[in-house]
């Protein structure tokens, strides 16, 4: 017979997550065939990750982090707000701030208005290439200044970048930027689910520091970002040269719907 496993959906400007709450840690963290087959569009319930909230000492909650490949993943940014969403409506955390842990660290989030923001890491460097930009924001972003932004095959185009001879060990995110009136633009391919999502907090952070560095963010402080799934924002503080601190990442973090699924 087989066992029922509860879940819960979540999205943020289009990035859709499965949330288990695991605080009675049942949930085995090695079944990669499990997870992947959970985020499987057609065989699954359909995400770009998976996410277990659990409790931890010191802290409101540990957030643990599945690609949609079924690997443990490295920081997702719009994971940390949904699931901070996520433990705000289920009652286990129902306050307008608090503070978590996850891949790369603890991280602080505010819930106001149905917007969530996230503290990210701060960045100490970032790489300066030929046409792009490399860092890491919790994740590691290749970031690249396109024009045509909404013709550009993000897959083809991505999947070249992520698969070339210095990433293809462990990948990276790649992310295409177009400046508009106001902001920039946004397309991502993301390692781990191995093709363009419609939004990546991570990488959207990224693309706002390097907007930054460009002087083309909205203001010196702060930088709008549209991604395919909807509108982000990101808030920082420049430390020096490529060095940024009181990173931000905000939006809306919503609920979708509440499910059961054999396993």
């Amino acid at each position: 017979m087989k066992n029922k496993l509860s879940f819960y959906k979540y999205q943020g400007a289009g990035n859709d997550f499965i949330l288990i709450d695991d605080r009675t840690v049942q949930f085995d963290e090695n079944r990669t065939e499990l997870v992947g087959r959970l985020c499987d569009r057609r065989f699954g319930i359909g995400a770009d990750g998976l996410m277990l909230l659990r409790e931890k000492s010191g802290f409101d909650f540990e957030m643990i982090y599945f690609n949609a490949d079924g690997k443990v993943g490295s920081m997702c940014g719009n994971g940390g707000r949904c699931i901070a969403r996520f433990s705000d409506d289920i009652g286990f955390t129902a306050k307008p701030g608090l503070r978590f842990l996850a891949a790369d660290g603890p991280h602080e989030a505010e819930l106001k208005n149905g917007i969530v923001r996230l503290k990210m890491s701060d960045v100490s460097e970032i790489e300066t290439g030929d046409g792009f930009y490399f860092l890491d924001t919790g994740s590691p972003h290749y970031v690249k200044y396109v024009s045509g932004l909404d013709e550009l095959d993000v897959f083809g185009e991505g999947r070249k970048i992520r698969y070339s001879d210095r990433f293809a060990a462990t990948g990276t995110n790649v992310n295409f930027i177009e400046p508009f009136n106001g902001g920039i633009k946004i397309r991502t391919y993301e390692r781990g689910v191995e093709n363009e999502t419609l939004a990546c907090g991570t990488g959207v952070t990224a693309a706002a520091l390097t907007a930054a560095l460009k002087g083309i963010a909205t203001s010196a402080e702060n930088c709008r970002v549209k991604a395919r799934g909807g509108d982000l924002n990101v808030t920082f503080r420049s430390a020096g040269k490529n060095q940024f601190t009181d990173i931000w990442l905000e939006g809306p973090a919503e609920f979708v719907y509440k499910g059961e699924i054999s396993i």
